[in-house]
């Protein structure tokens, strides 16, 4: 082969292996849509599942043909969980248990293991709700760890932790706020040190940070602020109040923050302005998502409302079978969402009222949001991991 054909075709394989990753809570850039051409389905069916020995919230990711998934077990969860599968068949690849450090306190509905795990491509980083983070190569190897609650002794809170770290280059953001010591750490991927720390508003957080343009938007009651992920510097500060339980979509131009329903925002190093507010879009606890021209809100009734990514209007409504507590995921024109009574379903975005056009009857509670990688979504319940396609 050529030099520069075979260039092309390296770059080729590179692309589509990116392309397939989902590599945080929300996936490529949390933006909860996956970049791949090809959607799922939407007919998907199981292809296959797994046992799971305890509980967790904290969605699967998958990094090339490896889909990684945490969970906690035990009588008061302090086995921590990172399990390894196969992407292609479910054949788990390695299992690491750890003891956790630190409190294992949670609500009856959540767990300690409810954030979900990141990766940079060569490492994943396993966060718990007992503030003990790990990080592994992605053949298991164990290459540091820390015990977060030696370090910042009050940072928890009675109801459990459950805000995702997300990795930003070299990178890795954590949150850990509380009513008492509320933190964000950002951490060196290679070394598990701290590159900074700095004190958030000292209220419950349950939200995850995005990335817009280089800055990682930490949500909290207070709003939004942007910080340099490698400094910890303050770039743009938003001050109007965020939900602490749903977080933010982003788009290339703008970032839409569930804030007084759903604001729209685009930030600059110094300034934040306002595009748009709508007031009646509510997101429950699932974030919502921008797909096309049009973001979708799944409010706390169960219904999945479109509306216009210009100024916010309302397009049309549709009634989901809920409760939900994960957020929903797209990949081309649809929208994938697991009810917490095992309902999955996919939705039909392109219907004049929207449609809901397939569902399949997992038969367990499920509180995860899904994943999305190679043409199938994962999905997990406390005692299962699911591979539909």
């Amino acid at each position: 082969m050529k030099p520069a054909l075979s260039l092309l075709s390296s770059l080729a394989l590179l692309h589509s292996s990116f392309a397939a990753d989902w590599p945080q809570f929300r996936g490529p850039n949390a933006s909860a849509v996956s970049t791949e051409a090809t959607a799922p389905g939407p007919k998907v069916a199981i292809d296959w599942k797994v046992e799971l020995p305890g509980r967790g919230l904290s969605s699967p990711i998958v990094v090339g043909d490896k889909v990684f998934v945490t969970c906690s077990s035990g009588p008061d969860q302090a086995n921590l969980h990172v399990f390894c599968f196969s992407a292609a068949d479910g054949k788990k690849l390695w299992e690491r248990v750890m003891k956790a450090t630190g409190r294992t306190m949670a609500h009856n509905k959540t767990s300690v293991a409810a954030p979900t795990p990141c990766s940079d491509g060569e490492r994943v980083f396993a966060l718990y709700s007992s503030n003990d983070l790990f990080a592994f190569d992605l053949a298991g190897n164990l290459l540091w760890l820390r015990g977060l609650t030696f370090d910042y002794a009050n940072a928890s809170n009675s109801l459990g932790m459950s805000s995702s770290p997300v990795v930003v280059g070299d990178t890795l953001v954590v949150q850990a706020e509380n009513d008492s010591e509320s933190i964000a750490v950002g951490i060196d991927v290679a070394t598990g040190k701290n590159r900074w720390k700095k004190e958030r508003p000292k209220a419950a957080n349950w939200t995850s940070a995005v990335v817009f343009k280089g800055a990682v938007a930490l949500q909290s009651s207070k709003g939004l602020t942007g910080v340099n992920p490698r400094t910890g510097e303050i770039e743009w500060d938003y001050t109007d109040g965020a939900a602490t339980i749903p977080s933010s979509a982003v788009t290339e131009n703008a970032i839409y923050v569930p804030s007084n329903g759903v604001t729209a925002l685009t930030p600059e190093k110094g300034a934040v302005s306002q595009l748009w507010r709508a007031s009646g879009l509510k997101p429950g606890t699932g974030s919502p998502l921008v797909l096309g021209d049009s973001l979708f809100v799944l409010n706390g009734a169960g219904v999945l409302v479109k509306a216009s990514l210009a100024n916010g209007d309302e397009a049309w409504k549709l009634r989901l079978k809920g409760p939900m507590s994960g957020s929903p995921v797209a990949a081309g024109q649809y929208i994938y969402i697991a009810s917490e009574r095992g309902d999955f379903q996919v939705v039909d975005t392109t219907a004049k009222e929207g449609e809901v056009i397939h569902s399949v009857e997992l038969k367990e509670t499920v509180l995860c949001t899904p994943a999305i990688s190679n043409g199938a979504v994962y999905v997990r319940s406390d005692k299962t991991l699911w591979k539909l396609k």
